[in-house]
């Protein structure tokens, strides 16, 4: 029987915000639940299980920290991790005080938000991490998992986003991957710098990969890329 995945509560009221941040948890093997109000988010706790709950600090209805002191009410085991565009000392105690365990400051990266989650149910031993074995790209074996990069004359450590890329794009190997599919899965925005950092990526991929020239990353101008293997 294929196990359930972890399920987080999200409670965040900007719209484009929650889609964003379901969509990657999607990506990411994640079942996320999204709420745009503090009494709808404290609804779907009562009546479900979470793994993890992501509360906006200032939520219509019910406010982030009236929905913890409810939530931990109820249990006091579920982590709770604060989102908020507010950075004041107080507030950050305000959040430990009523039982969060962690507290992110916006603007942030989904990489470092997922990061964090990850570090949560690793602790609780839900680990978002997907079990997908190695990953074939011509000469070169990719272990995302362990963000390892071999070849037969070496191995590479890449860093949590040149792997997410790199990924992506595996994934979809021989299809054009979006731009904008890219910047929201990796980066979390579609601002210009984020398009310029992603173009930065691309480049340091290209270099690793340039061990085999059967490998190629394909940029499809205001388009997207595509990876391919030319064998």
């Amino acid at each position: 029987m294929k196990e359930q995945r972890p399920k987080i509560l999200l409670a965040e009221d900007d719209t484009n915000l929650g889609f964003v941040i379901r969509d990657n948890g999607e990506y990411r093997d994640l079942d996320i639940l999204l709420c745009e109000d503090g009494q709808q988010a404290l609804d779907a706790f009562r009546s479900g299980s979470f793994d993890l709950c992501i509360l906006d600090v200032m939520l219509p209805k019910m406010d982030g920290f009236t929905l913890a002191r409810e939530i931990r009410a109820i249990n006091q085991e579920v982590p709770l991790l604060f989102l908020t565009a507010r950075s004041m000392k107080e507030d950050r105690l305000a959040g430990f005080t009523v039982g969060a365990d962690d507290y992110i400051t916006k603007p942030f990266s989904i990489e470092e938000l997922f990061m964090r989650v990850n570090v949560f149910l690793k602790r609780s031993g839900r680990s978002a991490e997907k079990i997908t074995g190695m990953l074939r790209i011509g000469e070169f074996v990719f272990d995302a998992n362990n963000l390892d990069l071999s070849h037969e004359e070496g191995k590479r450590k890449l860093t949590a986003r040149e792997a997410a890329l790199l990924k992506l794009l595996s994934d979809q190997q021989g299809s054009t991957v979006k731009r904008e599919d890219i910047l929201r899965q990796v980066w979390g925005n579609e601002d210009y710098f984020a398009g310029r950092s992603m173009d930065v990526f691309i480049s340091r991929l290209r270099k690793y990969l340039a061990l085999d020239p059967s490998i190629e990353i394909i940029n499809y101008h205001g388009v997207g890329f595509r990876l391919t293997v030319n064998r």
